[in-house]
């Protein structure tokens, strides 16, 4: 375990047990959602990059217009 994670455990460990239990759970909770992005992305494959290739191909074949925003 790393200093910080020491440093915030001991923090919270004086706090009182429902306050324990609510951040215990906001960690957990975050954690979860870690978990299901990085599933996400690992069943993405690799699309961003055909993404980016294809764009690139265009871009080079002439396929593309600049941006333009409206003034204010």
């Amino acid at each position: 375990m790393n200093k910080m994670l020491e440093r915030a455990i001991a923090e919270v460990s004086r706090l009182p047990e429902d306050e324990q239990e609510a951040i215990a759970c906001l960690i957990m909770e975050e954690m979860e959602a870690e978990r299901g992005w990085d599933e996400r992305f690992a069943k993405s494959g690799n699309k961003l990059g055909e993404m980016a290739r294809k764009a690139k191909a265009q871009y080079a074949s002439g396929e593309t217009s600049p941006l333009s925003f409206p003034e204010k």
